[in-house]
């Protein structure tokens, strides 16, 4: 694999807590390279476009983490094993897309297949990425605001400051990903994704031209989670009675799974309760979806219809209720 190619499975990689769906729902989707990935409660898909038009899928039976154990249908726990599985099947439809699309170059320069190796050092480097930028820098940036402007110097005050400039350092990552042509045709995907999924919801039969009627912008979005992450870890923080930086670092990286599970249950709430604060929290992830979803051309759509079709048969197949959650 070219360093080119591991800088662009990277920036795939920190996205997929953004691209992937918040909820264990009927339906949910995620974009990959050049594709979509589909999942239904028992099943997945992902269909990939190759450059010379036709589509390759892959799909296999899941299983709900609250049916493996009952630990993980308890609240907040069931937020930590969804957001978990989540990740995991997200991880494994990029891997199945970067390959279709390392399949098409030429005999010179390709490779069969990501490596395990390579593909476990870009794990690595995400997530310290992530840590860095989302955990550290933050943090570091407070911690001087706080020497300068003792104003800010109270629990309460630094980490609304320390939360506020995460969620700047969020967007402004976000912004300029953006401008990268491969992120872009990802963020077109995920609009496929979502018009796809609204179609289904509604009922209408799903093909091209229905789905291209509704919003690319879905209320369960992972974009939207990621932004009730930042808001709840402000709280979370807020209660940690830590003073030195390295305490309050280490805090930010352990407590990760605490406040992914209060997020998750946060999301769930919003969702059944359409009014409200925690309704309210909600509504920013939308519009940052502005950012994250592009209107999608007929042909990746069909793409994400090929996807649910995909994963609606297996699920069908193994004696799955086809009906709206």
């Amino acid at each position: 694999m070219r360093a080119g190619d591991f800088f662009r499975l990277a920036a795939r990689l920190q996205l997929l807590p953004g691209l992937a769906a918040s909820e264990e729902t009927l339906v949910g989707g995620q974009a990959v390279v050049e594709g979509v990935m589909m999942r239904a409660p028992h099943s997945y898909c992902v269909a990939v476009r190759r450059p010379d038009g036709s589509i390759v899928t892959d799909s296999s039976p899941v299983s709900q983490p609250s049916e493996k154990h009952r630990l993980w249908g308890l609240p907040v726990f069931r937020g930590v094993a969804t957001l978990g599985q989540a990740m995991y099947l997200g991880i494994k439809a990029l891997k199945f897309s970067a390959n279709a699309a390392l399949e098409a170059e030429p005999a010179a320069v390709k490779s069969r297949e990501i490596p395990g190796w390579v593909m476990a050092l870009n794990l690595a480097f995400s997530f310290g990425f992530f840590i860095f930028l989302y955990k550290f820098v933050p943090l570091w940036l407070a911690t001087r605001l706080e020497a300068a402007v003792p104003a800010i110097g109270g629990r309460v005050a630094f980490n609304l400051t320390d939360g506020l400039l995460r969620i700047a350092i969020f967007v402004a990552f976000l912004v300029l990903i953006s401008r990268w042509r491969d992120i872009r045709r990802v963020f077109e995907y995920h609009g496929a994704e979502h018009k796809v999924v609204f179609n289904f919801e509604s009922g209408l039969p799903v093909t091209v031209e229905n789905a291209q009627k509704f919003t690319t912008y879905h209320p369960r979005c992972g974009t939207s989670f990621l932004l009730v992450v930042m808001l709840v870890a402000i709280a979370v923080y807020t209660l940690v009675p830590f003073e030195s930086f390295l305490m309050k670092f280490a805090s930010r990286v352990l407590l990760l799974p605490l406040i992914a599970g209060l997020s998750y249950e946060a999301i769930r709430y919003s969702a059944r309760h359409r009014q409200g604060l925690l309704a309210a929290l909600t509504a920013p992830g939308l519009w940052l979806q502005r950012i994250t979803t592009l209107p999608p051309s007929d042909e990746q759509t069909a793409v994400a219809i090929r996807a649910l079709e995909g994963a609606m048969a297996l699920e069908e197949a193994q004696g799955g209720r086809l009906v709206i959650a």
